[in-house]
């Protein structure tokens, strides 16, 4: 394992995605279904990835089911509406808190996800996707500051559900105004060479900026330069050595998803997966969340390892730009799994 170093996270919420899912740096978190026949040959021809209309039902059927599971603490009760990145971390942290409060959640307040407007591109083949950019009642103050979000629908077949992969929660003015042809919004291949970063590229050059690599594209801010130096920070504790390891993610529904922007840019989605190591000295034991003990394996002796599964948000300038060309917006973490030994 790589040494990095830095402080220790609780386990994201998925009953309080507006502040308990977030980092501390200002970041946040959280699946469903449309119908739809497609009477072309959806594999060679660009077609809209859903109709408003399905949009809007897959929306309502998430938020629903979010409500059900997050009520009963029964990660069953979304499996089919979440994966990808928000679903690992949504599936988690519900399987936790069946543990830890096997009674339902006394706290639960549904969500309500209001205000909404569809980005819906056009894609030929599979998977589809198409962003749902709603408001809140988890903010705090309920005004035209307010946050928005964002989630990433993603579809694999005719016959599958709608399913959220991402969730972005960003300030109205970190959302870019995107490019449409023909009133649908604009994809970005993964392999493009139009952009300062490819989006397959993203998680790659995240992982080695954050294993101790040269910054490159990424711009300084909260979840690049001053998250590296959080991790730094941590390893120094006294009797508590602590080490990271990052990994690429961009299998499946793990998949970076690009929109094209206005500017040039594009506002891509992607994912990583990272490990944190806590060794305590000799003679005691890491501490250990409750939260994080439900999903646990083995036995704490001196040593307990967390699995992470995080998601970012960046906007990416075009190509030929000098330095600075990524800006991570906002970040999504949570625990999957932890083991002791």
């Amino acid at each position: 394992m790589r040494r990095l170093t830095g402080p220790s996270k609780a386990l994201a919420d998925p009953g309080r995605p507006s502040r308990v899912f977030v980092t501390a740096t200002a970041t946040a978190v959280l699946a469903l279904t449309a119908s739809g026949c497609v009477t072309v040959h959806g594999e060679r021809e660009l077609i809209p990835a859903a109709t408003k209309a399905e949009a809007e039902q897959a929306l309502k059927e998430f938020t629903e089911a979010y409500n059900e599971a997050d009520k009963a603490h029964d990660p069953k009760l979304d499996a089919d509406r979440v994966t990808g990145a928000l679903g690992a971390i949504n599936q988690a942290g519900l399987k936790s808190r069946s543990i830890t409060a096997p009674g339902g959640n006394p706290q639960h307040q549904p969500l309500e996800l209001t205000d909404a407007t569809y980005v819906l591109p056009k894609k030929a083949g599979w998977p589809r996707w198409f962003v749902a950019d709603t408001d809140s009642n988890r903010d705090a103050d309920d005004g035209p500051g307010d946050n928005r979000w964002l989630l990433v629908f993603v579809r694999n077949g005719a016959d599958q559900l709608w399913e959220v992969a991402y969730l972005a929660i960003l300030t109205p003015n970190e959302i870019p105004a995107f490019k449409t042809e023909g009133g649908f919004a604009v994809t970005v291949p993964a392999d493009s060479t139009a952009l300062a970063v490819a989006p397959k590229d993203l998680g790659r050059s995240y992982v080695s900026f954050l294993d101790g690599g040269e910054r490159g594209q990424f711009a300084a801010g909260p979840h690049t330069t001053l998250w590296r130096e959080e991790r730094e920070k941590g390893s120094k504790r006294l009797g508590l050595a602590t080490q990271y390891a990052d990994q690429v993610t961009d299998a499946g529904d793990f998949a970076p998803l690009a929109l094209a922007t206005e500017d040039g840019g594009a506002l891509v989605f992607f994912a990583t997966r990272y490990f944190e190591q806590q060794t305590a000295a000799t003679g005691y034991r890491p501490k250990v969340d409750p939260d994080v003990k439900a999903l646990m394996t083995g036995e704490v002796k001196n040593t307990v390892t967390k699995e992470w599964v995080s998601s970012q948000t960046v906007l990416v300038k075009p190509a030929g730009t000098d330095a600075d060309g990524v800006t991570v917006a906002g970040r999504l973490q949570g625990v999957t799994g932890a083991k002791g030994s």
